[in-house]
């Protein structure tokens, strides 16, 4: 495998012709300008060679993109702002489940609040995939295990470390350039990890990064919540067939219809948001493979800005997602804002329920 050095030497070799000539070529008005015609020849060599090709897109292209990043910005800090603010302040929400979710939170307030540097979005976005896949295993654990090890505080803070732990590698080397590196996209207003380069260097980090940062937490994701439906499948298929043999409508209680209606919302809701994650990751998992072993042709600077824009709007919708599908949630946001006139009403119980989200924290 070639060595970082010899990598970054030979591309930076590769490019000087090309930076040369699209400098001192672009000389009339009537001429059409390149992508990258008016960045200083020592830059050049950290652009990837395969978007000089593309004419500079019209600067309407570029005001709209900012003002899109703007409104991604705008309510992608709002939300999860609001969000990390009410759990961290608000006693009947801080349970060992919900610590998932505020690291969710955190990590998509992270991505929307460097929008300006636009750096390290592999980063929070590999954090997101870790926790989504937390939270699934939260969730699978709540309902298809009723009676099996609680989720306490000291494991969830364990699980949302090693999460960490395991996503950081991921932007620190790129950034230190030990393995990989953070390169210009699309319309070169953004940046992204570098999957277009030609070197065994880049495509054994692509390929790596999208087995350990995206296959996995897909993994677990797709299989504890295909637990999760298929429990719920089976619990309801038993209980119809025991109300059927003695002849009664339900063996439920009023109580326990509300607590397992809380319970499914907030397998919904976690649910929805790995759904996001899903449909806003998978894009851009297909154009870095593309970029490192496919057509290259078929990534146009437009097409590759279609994935870099949704997996920043997911990071707007988690935590409105949340909102709307979370009780509790609600009701401490009904308090704190009443202006937003939320109404919802008071659980009929306040006994704590199997789920860490319910009424009170389990015990360490």
């Amino acid at each position: 495998m070639e060595s970082p050095e010899s990598a970054h030497c030979s591309n930076a070799s590769a490019w000087q012709p090309v930076a040369e000539a699209r400098v001192s070529g672009v000389s009339g008005p009537s001429e059409v300008r390149m992508l990258g015609w008016n960045i200083p020849p020592e830059i050049l060599p950290h652009v990837p060679t395969h978007w000089l090709g593309y004419p500079e897109p019209d600067p309407l292209v570029n005001y709209g993109l900012g003002l899109l990043y703007c409104f991604f910005f705008f309510f992608s800090v709002l939300g999860n702002g609001i969000v990390i603010y009410i759990f961290l302040t608000s006693k009947n929400l801080r349970t060992p489940s919900n610590i998932f979710v505020v690291n969710l939170a955190l990590c998509d307030f992270v991505m929307m609040l460097k929008t300006p540097i636009f750096i390290y979005n592999s980063f929070s976005g590999i954090g997101a995939g870790a926790t989504n896949a937390a939270i699934a295993y939260d969730r699978y654990m709540t309902i298809a295990k009723p009676f099996g090890s609680k989720m306490t505080r000291g494991k969830a803070i364990m699980i949302v470390v090693l999460i960490w732990m395991w996503v950081s590698p991921w932007a620190l080397f790129p950034a230190l350039e030990v393995w990989g590196r953070f390169v210009p996209e699309g319309f070169l207003t953004s940046c992204t990890f570098d999957y277009l380069t030609d070197t065994t260097h880049i495509r054994v980090f692509v390929a790596v990064m999208f087995s350990v940062c995206y296959c996995v937490p897909m993994s677990f994701i797709i299989y504890f919540y295909s637990q999760i439906v298929s429990h719920v499948v089976a619990h309801e298929k038993a209980l119809k067939a025991q109300a059927k043999k003695m002849n009664v409508e339900s063996l439920r209680s009023n109580a326990d219809k509300n607590q397992e209606s809380t319970e499914i919302r907030i397998a919904k809701m976690a649910i929805s948001l790995c759904f996001l994650f899903v449909l806003s990751w998978t894009p851009y998992a297909a154009v870095a493979l593309t970029g490192a072993f496919g057509n290259k042709a078929l990534l146009t600077p437009g097409i590759t800005m279609i994935p870099a824009c949704t997996c920043k709007l997911v990071a707007c919708i988690d935590p409105y997602v949340f909102a709307l599908s979370h009780p509790r949630f609600r009701l401490e946001l009904q308090k704190r804002m009443p202006f937003l006139d939320i109404r919802e009403s008071q659980p009929a119980s306040e006994t704590a329920s199997t789920t860490t989200e319910a009424t009170s924290a389990n015990p360490e």
